[in-house]
């Protein structure tokens, strides 16, 4: 069974209302990048950051997967298919996607402040400060903040080196180094890249772009892989 990897961004969950970095009334217009997404911002202001997150996932609540993410999930049928998202909310797995890895971490999950490796689940949007780990330190948002390394890099390169076909949807290949993977797919393997902005990326061979938004552009692809 052919293996597909396929490198979702911000425009993969736009369409299902999920608010994007860069949208011109997306959430960096409202709160200062330095404010709310670094190790920085959690030190001198947690309120602020535990709010701002949040909102995010009360919003993630009300949302459901749109149809780019659930022509994903036909792609199973046929082929072994990987997602790697710089996306933090859930929808991939609430559509029906088995193998998810999150880069960024995940909205509807928490993390103990001295101990990483404790992560836990939450059953509702509100995080607060009192909230603690079983080790008694306050839990935080388990999102990979600007600053911090990325851990899961390393498997998202496995899993991109190994593709026979490479699928990129809703991201603009400027945020890194989720943006650098796409140079350690195969030269001679097939990518398509779906955004309505898509362009040609220097340096990389047999890229087909297709500039739709993930609603239109996936279904249109997942049929013709289909076939």
């Amino acid at each position: 069974m052919k293996k597909i990897a396929v490198l979702t961004g911000a425009g993969m969950s736009a369409e299902s209302g999920v608010s994007t970095f860069r949208d011109n009334n997306g959430l960096w217009e409202n709160h200062r990048v330095e404010d709310v997404a670094t190790p920085g911002a959690w030190k001198n202001n947690p309120e602020l950051v535990m709010e701002f997150y949040n909102q995010r996932r009360k919003q993630l609540f009300e949302v459901e997967p749109n149809n780019g993410h659930l022509w994903l999930v036909k792609l199973e049928k046929k082929y072994n298919v990987q997602i790697v998202t710089q996306n933090v909310d859930d929808l991939h797995e609430r559509a029906g996607s088995k193998n998810v890895l999150h880069l960024h971490g995940e909205l509807k999950k928490v993390r103990s402040t001295i101990d990483p490796e404790l992560v836990y689940t939450l059953d509702n949007w509100e995080l607060k400060i009192g909230d603690k780990c079983e080790l008694g330190s306050q839990l935080r948002p388990h999102i990979v903040w600007f600053g911090e390394s990325v851990p899961m890099i390393e498997n998202a390169v496995s899993v991109i080196s190994d593709a026979d076909i490479l699928i990129v949807v809703g991201t603009s290949m400027a945020v890194y180094p989720a943006a650098s993977l796409i140079n350690y797919v195969p030269e001679d393997i097939p990518k398509y890249y779906i955004d309505p902005k898509a362009f040609q990326v220097g340096g990389v061979e047999n890229l087909i772009t297709i500039n739709e938004k993930a609603g239109i552009g996936v279904p249109k692809l997942v049929s013709e892989l289909l076939q």
